[in-house]
């Protein structure tokens, strides 16, 4: 009969000595980083570490154990090469950035550009930010704020990237991908949606009510309420408002914020009327100048991953090794490449941090296409 007990000692001191052995090759692995560092070869040579893994899973004595052998010794290398980045910033031996540290990001006598119109929720983020007094437009579409800052006519533009309930703002991720411009800041607004209409208007005049189809979401239950009113959908909030107020038809409504309401002289016939109160709006301020304040504490980044069994942890354990809080990913489809895909990943950070270029520079030898999309 087996012996559980004398089973699990053995496997006792087999870990003892995988783990001894892990140490003497870490060890012979820091040496090695040495070599490197005074004859300035690369950390990753991927053509020889996959040779290895085929010559390690020959090995094995079955395809699971091969599979195993294979997935283990992948990992211990990724760990092997994780050190060894550790040793060259150690040594001074840093890779070049683009990015400049300032000591704050100037608000003062700068010209600021939004989507939408006066009284949309990125007018409010954009005040809340910049503050009241701050030079600004508007244009029509997200592409056209990037391309304002682009050729020099606005310093920062102010776009939504994710919404708490809708989720995230996916045309202005690929935007982020195709423009080589950087978050410079954020700013998150809360959806206090209100019901508005023309001054002397109550709510047995109303018969339509327009606004963006996502407000006209998150105010579902009222509505619905209100089975009575027809429900049309609009460009955006503000510009909901802004019809209103021009039509001077005492039976039509805008779902909107409160900014758009003083904005455009119109009464607030209820407040409240969204289903979750803790619905907000997270904007990002982008600039064209690579730069990011002295304090900035979050960085997003973006890559692309070859198809690979792993390649996602891969990557994502640079962050793990480093103590590097990551905070969110997503992941939007490459154009004319089918199935693949490109991650955007926010961590917790500052670019002259030492765990934060390990990262960088691991990322940078091990993925396609990095791009550092700011810190801020």
């Amino acid at each position: 009969m087996l012996d559980l007990g004398k089973m699990r000692d053995e496997i006792d001191v087999i870990d003892s000595e995988i783990v001894r052995l892990f140490e003497k090759r870490m060890k012979i692995c820091e040496n090695v980083a040495q070599f490197k560092i005074e004859t300035g070869k690369p950390v990753f040579d991927k053509s020889r570490e996959q040779d290895k893994l085929k010559t390690l899973g020959a090995k094995a004595g079955s395809d699971f154990n091969r599979c195993g052998v294979e997935e283990l010794f992948q990992q211990i290398m990724s760990i092997s090469r994780k050190r060894q980045y550790q040793l060259l910033q150690e040594n001074g031996i840093e890779e070049p950035s683009d990015f400049t540290k300032i000591d704050f990001i100037n608000k003062e006598n700068v010209t600021v550009v939004y989507q939408g119109v006066e009284g949309a929720y990125s007018y409010g983020a954009m005040k809340t930010f910049f503050g009241e007094d701050v030079k600004n437009y508007h244009v029509a579409t997200w592409k056209d704020a990037m391309e304002e800052i682009k050729f020099g006519r606005a310093d920062y533009a102010v776009l939504p990237i994710e919404n708490s309930t809708a989720g995230i703002v996916q045309d202005n991720y690929d935007l982020l991908t195709k423009y080589d411009h950087v978050i410079v800041g954020e700013q998150i607004i809360r959806c206090q949606h209100v019901l508005t209409a023309l001054p002397g208007a109550t709510l047995s005049d109303i018969r339509t009510v327009y606004s963006h189809p996502q407000a006209l979401m998150q105010c579902r239950e009222f509505l619905d309420a209100h089975k009575e009113w027809h429900q049309k959908e609009w460009s955006n909030t503000a510009a909901a408002a802004k019809k209103v107020s021009e039509e001077h038809d005492l039976s039509q409504a805008a779902i909107s914020s409160s900014y758009a309401a003083e904005y455009f002289g119109l009464n607030i016939l209820s407040e409240n009327i969204f289903t979750n109160s803790d619905n907000s709006t997270r904007f990002i301020i982008v600039a064209k100048k690579k730069v990011y304040a002295k304090d900035a504490h979050k960085i997003s980044v973006s890559y692309e991953l070859p198809h690979e069994s792993g390649s996602l942890y891969n990557s994502l354990s640079h962050f793990i090794y480093n103590g590097l809080n990551m905070t969110k990913i997503e992941s939007r489809p490459i154009p004319k490449r089918n199935w693949e895909y490109r991650f955007f990943v926010d961590f917790e950070g500052n670019l002259s941090d030492s765990a934060v270029k390990n990262a960088l520079r691991g990322l940078r030898s091990e993925v396609q296409n990095l791009r550092v999309h700011g810190n801020y």
